[in-house]
């Protein structure tokens, strides 16, 4: 896993309209990176607004929401029409940038083992540090609670 401290992995990966996204794009601003295991679910739908409704907020503090998850683009480019997300989602269906933050874990349901997205979120810094990080991360709350903590990285 990924810590407070490290550098963000180098990444270019598609967003929902099939543009290329690299992590140089953003530096220079905060960064609210959000790894999610699928579209359309519940817990990752409900996540997504939690950000879209504060994302007027993220802004103000001139700061980006970037989701990302191994579905495809067609997937995303539905999931984010429909809630009408103001924010990028990036396809990793290849896992890259996954791994390299350790959030492509073995998980566990109903006594069946398989590999998915552990539910993770990483504050970045301008300079593409990590600041703050969210391991299994419960989906109340959690945007005010990644907005409460950038505002206060912000002041320091």
């Amino acid at each position: 896993m990924i810590e407070q401290g490290k550098t963000l992995p180098a990444f270019d990966l598609a967003d929902a309209e099939g543009k290329r996204r690299t992590n140089a794009e953003f530096l220079g601003r905060w960064l609210a990176l959000y790894f999610y295991p699928k579209d359309n679910t519940s817990g990752c739908t409900s996540e997504a607004q939690g950000f879209a409704e504060l994302y007027g907020e993220f802004q103000k503090h001139e700061t980006a929401v970037v989701g990302v998850s191994p579905d495809d683009i067609k997937s995303h480019a539905k999931f984010s029409s429909k809630l009408e997300l103001p924010f990028p989602l990036l396809s990793d269906p290849d896992h890259v940038l996954l791994e390299a933050c350790g959030v492509w874990r073995q998980k566990k349901m109903y006594g069946r083992e398989y590999m998915g997205v552990a539910r993770t979120t990483l504050l970045v810094d301008p300079e593409g540090v990590v600041r703050e990080l969210w391991e299994k991360v419960k989906v109340t709350g959690h945007a005010a609670a990644v907005l409460e903590k950038l505002i206060q990285a912000r002041r320091l």
